[in-house]
């Protein structure tokens, strides 16, 4: 494991080994680098149109007004809940998990919550919806 605790996942085969080895994935839990209020929500989107705010995690799951359609259909299909908080909604055990770094993917399992996909790994997808829930498929094992 990396010095800073966070797990890298180079390719679906490694990211389904470490799933396996950590047992089953209950859910996975996404919170966004934003604030979920109406001028938090209103802030991140102008921010991010002028280049001046960015989160990898709306850019996966969020088009410019909506949730992408690509995934609402595919995060159905991925056979585990996919709940997303902004870092100012989230329960305190969802924060303490995340350690203040956002955005994070966060699963849920025996042992409680660690850290899957941090903001690098994020960053990585590019925006690329199909390859991140390639991902998540790889770590429940499906």
């Amino acid at each position: 494991m990396p010095e800073n605790g966070h797990l890298a996942y180079p390719d679906r085969r490694d990211a389904r080994t470490i799933a396996t080895m950590t047992g089953r994935i209950e859910e996975f839990i996404g919170v966004y680098d934003a604030d979920g209020t109406i001028v938090g929500e209103v802030s991140y989107w102008i921010g991010a149109r002028l280049g001046r705010a960015h989160c990898s995690l709306c850019d996966l799951t969020h088009g410019v007004f909506t949730t992408k359609r690509e995934w609402r259909e595919c995060s159905l299909a991925l056979g585990v809940p996919f709940t997303t908080w902004h870092r100012d909604d989230a329960p305190a055990e969802v924060l303490a998990a995340a350690s203040g770094l956002f955005p994070v993917v966060l699963a849920r399992g025996e042992t409680g919550l660690r850290v899957v996909i941090d903001a690098t790994q994020l960053d990585s997808f590019d925006g690329d919806t199909t390859t991140f829930v390639a991902h998540l498929h790889a770590l429940v094992g499906s």
